[in-house]
């Protein structure tokens, strides 16, 4: 795609960039990447997410880097023929949330699973959204500041994990495109005192209840955690040797939320996730990273034996998918 016809659609109208609900750092990264490149050619914007920014990480990253982002709640005065453009997330999945505007661009880095018409789509299979923001830089020349440029070195290192999850060229192009212009001191201090004391527990309940069955490791977190920790306990249980595929599921206020990691080349984390909730609830990602929920209402669904429901669906998914 030309991110000049994105340009062009934009001009004289009032334009939000929305990401999906409870944004990560790739998620914040590329509306900020996004935002300081319109603002470029006077187009200014306004970064917009539904949920709440509740990890002191997350928080840290928009401190670090000067991000404003306004909830949904605070996002009042949108009307219903202003512009959203959405990155690293999609119309109808279940983590965006509608809002007023029309939903005229669509930026993404995650499989499609529910089609929908934009006036403007790039839809890329590459391991971070923001390596396909940092391209728009650098195809069209645009100046990048060295604070953006860490921002989404940043969201690149962090999506992919250090270049070794689901990592495509454009990743690491970008990362060697961004590197010279990096204010590298900001990405070194994002990585110190991330860690919140609360997560220990979630790491001793994960360690004390973890389950494997024949490659398949499950965990079970008994109190309300982010998705963000759930996501980071899965990668946790996949280093184990013994760990082909890692399931990692939380309570939470709104039902139970999953995280799913595979091997490079195993199998699919999206669609297992996806087939294995099939019947509760609704789930997806990327080969090696997806995420998923049950919603409250459904949780009854699982039965007295909660747990051997959810590690019956998600082995019988594996089972059918090796065939």
């Amino acid at each position: 795609m030309n991110p000049f016809d994105l340009i062009n659609i934009l001009k004289d109208h009032t334009v939000y960039i929305q990401t999906h609900n409870f944004p990560d750092p790739d998620a914040i990264s590329s509306a900020f990447g996004l935002q300081q490149f319109l603002n470029f050619y006077g187009i200014p914007s306004t970064l917009c997410y539904d949920g709440k920014i509740d990890r002191s990480s997350v928080k840290k990253m928009l401190d670090t880097f000067g991000i404003m982002m306004y909830s949904e709640g605070e996002v009042t005065d949108m009307q219903e023929g202003d512009f959203i453009i959405l990155v690293d997330s999609q119309k109808l999945n279940s983590n965006i949330t509608q809002m007023a505007g029309n939903y005229v661009a669509c930026i993404d880095h995650h499989p499609t699973m529910f089609p929908y018409e934009y006036l403007y789509q790039d839809i890329q299979a590459v391991g971070s959204c923001a390596c396909i923001i940092a391209s728009y830089f650098q195809q069209t020349n645009t100046p990048l500041s060295s604070n953006c440029a860490a921002a989404l070195a940043y969201g690149i290192k962090m999506d992919t994990a250090d270049l070794t999850r689901g990592t495509a060229p454009l990743d690491m192009e970008m990362l060697s495109y961004l590197f010279t212009s990096a204010d590298w001191n900001l990405v070194t201090d994002m990585y110190s005192n991330t860690m919140e004391f609360d997560d220990l527990r979630a790491y001793g309940a994960a360690i004390q209840n973890i389950q494997i069955f024949q490659g398949t490791g499950f965990a079970y977190i008994p109190f309300n955690s982010t998705q963000a920790l759930v996501a980071i306990i899965s990668d946790f249980i996949l280093s184990l040797n013994v760990v082909d595929i890692a399931v990692v599921y939380a309570r939470h206020t709104e039902g139970l939320r999953f995280s799913v990691r595979c091997r490079k080349g195993y199998i699919h984390a999206g669609l297992l996730i996806s087939k294995a909730l099939a019947l509760y609830g609704n789930g997806g990602g990327h080969p090696s990273m997806a995420g998923g929920m049950i919603p409250l209402a459904n949780v009854e669904l699982l039965g007295e034996h909660m747990h051997s429901t959810i590690h019956e669906a998600f082995l019988n998914a594996i089972t059918e998918m090796n065939i």
